[in-house]
């Protein structure tokens, strides 16, 4: 019986992720059919095929490469070691990966709003457009979105496993195990969250950066008296080290490559000098708040592009921010309303390589059909969330204000977006438990008691009341 009901837990969690391999599966033999890696997704192709085939870590044999991160180029020459130069295998991969998405999604709804709630959110988080499109595309996204979302998931378990009681020589061999298993629970946690900040970290260049919001997870959970101080500080090294350890190897081998200390790759100058020009700011509309570097600059992938560039790109884009400080609020108000467009040109992506398909047609309609409501409904399930699952969504809320603030600070788009899209789902998850949920505080909570309220008001029950209606008195 035991059996039976254990059993029965994983079957919603099997339920989702089939669903989400199934959409997965079906846009990629439709919509991505004979889908070809360009642009940047046809760049780290390059690299992998050439770490597989060249045992060379390079776009130019044989000249090391310094201005891509290493993880999505690694797995690629691993799929082609063993599956060979195909396309339809990596983006298979991405299947099984953005389904996994799915099911994080779900565990993290579980936790928060109960399993039916959870179910629902994720079946939509299976068939969002907003999840899966990118599955079928062989850009960092997929890969970037299951890690962060797996990083939130690991950092609000890490936080929900409150630290055990100290243990005097008086307590009780049950105290001592439950106090040890507790330490266990929370180091798979801990040793997770560092892996994993290790991993986004290799996937791209702004990854390390989400150790600032990691601290400042810290600061909150210690003032608010969530977690101890000297137990959150603990963690906060650990996880930092953990991350350092695995970032560590690649940073060594682009300081023997270049001479220069690049703790990833190169490219951030390149970004900045197109975001922070005069084109995006007062150029053609259809460029506003995007990216658009100014002519004959030289693209980060190129040949004779060095280190030393990059560092003379940055420098002119902090020069051009001190010389148009009266554009910023306008450009920075672009960047985070570009975030917010359902749709908009992504480098070839699927149904932009095929842009005739009926499945692409179908997808282009959906696209908005299904984000709007999922917009609308997450900012709803943000304010609704407030102030009943404030600490346990502190994580989500963080995350969030880091993808944005991060979109703010370059620039956004649809793409851009993509890391944030399993946490507007969870919230729209949020929506649904307050508007369908019993618990304190929901909205069918309130309305019975309003109702009660209101039964006690047309029908008093004082004992002079009843006494005067009992005959005989």
């Amino acid at each position: 019986m035991a059996l039976i009901k254990r059993t029965a837990a994983y079957v919603p969690v099997i339920l989702v992720y089939c669903l989400a391999l199934l959409v997965r599966i079906v846009y990629n033999v439709t919509v991505a059919r004979g889908y070809i890696p360009i642009y940047d997704a046809g760049l780290y192709n390059i690299i992998g095929h050439n770490i597989a085939s060249l045992h060379c870590y390079c776009l130019y044999p044989p000249l090391p490469n310094v201005s891509r991160p290493p993880l999505w180029p690694f797995i690629m020459s691993i799929i082609d070691i063993f599956a060979g130069s195909h396309g339809f295998y990596l983006r298979l991969f991405y299947c099984f990966l953005g389904s996994g998405t799915c099911v994080l999604v779900y565990l993290f709804a579980k936790d928060l709003f109960g399993g039916r709630i959870a179910l629902i959110t994720g079946v939509i988080a299976a068939v969002y457009t907003g999840l899966f499109i990118y599955d079928g595309w062989l850009y960092t996204e997929s890969l970037y979105d299951f890690c962060l979302t797996a990083f939130a998931y690991s950092l609000y378990r890490l936080q929900k496993a409150a630290p055990s009681q100290a243990i005097d020589s008086k307590s009780s061999s049950l105290t001592m195990f439950q106090s040890w298993r507790l330490y266990m629970v929370r180091g798979r946690w801990i040793i997770l969250c560092g892996l994993l900040l290790g991993l986004i970290s290799l996937t791209r260049p702004n990854g390390p950066v989400l150790l600032g919001l990691v601290c400042v997870w810290a600061v909150i959970v210690t003032l608010t008296k969530i977690l101890p101080r000297q137990t959150v500080i603990k963690d906060t090294l650990i996880i930092a080290c953990i991350g350092a350890l695995i970032v560590l190897p690649w940073t060594y081998r682009n300081y023997t490559v270049t001479g220069r200390l690049i703790p990833v790759s190169t490219g951030m100058g390149e970004v900045l000098k197109g975001v922070y020009d005069d084109a995006v700011v007062s150029g053609d509309p259809t460029v506003r708040g995007m990216w658009r570097p100014p002519p004959h600059s030289i693209n980060h992938d190129n040949i004779k592009y060095t280190p030393q560039d990059d560092a003379i790109d940055t420098q002119t884009a902090l020069t051009w921010i001190r010389t148009h400080l009266n554009e910023m609020p306008y450009l920075l108000m672009l960047h985070f309303t570009n975030m917010w467009i359902p749709y908009d040109y992504a480098h070839g992506l699927p149904m932009e390589e095929f842009p005739d398909r009926l499945s692409t047609k179908i997808i282009m309609k959906l696209i908005p059909l299904e984000s709007i409501p999922i917009f609308f409904m997450a900012a709803l399930g943000l304010l609704f969330t407030w102030k009943r699952r404030k600490s346990k969504l502190l994580v989500v809320y963080l995350v969030m204000a880091f993808i944005i603030a991060q979109n703010i600070a370059f620039y956004s788009n649809m793409r851009f977006r993509a890391p944030i899209e399993p946490f507007l789902v969870l919230l729209t998850g949020g929506a649904l438990w307050w508007l369908t949920s019993n618990q304190p505080g929901t909205l069918r909570a309130r309305l019975k008691r309003n109702e009660s309220s209101e039964i006690k008001q047309t029908h008093p029950t004082e004992p002079s009341t009843l006494a005067a209606g009992i005959p005989g008195n």
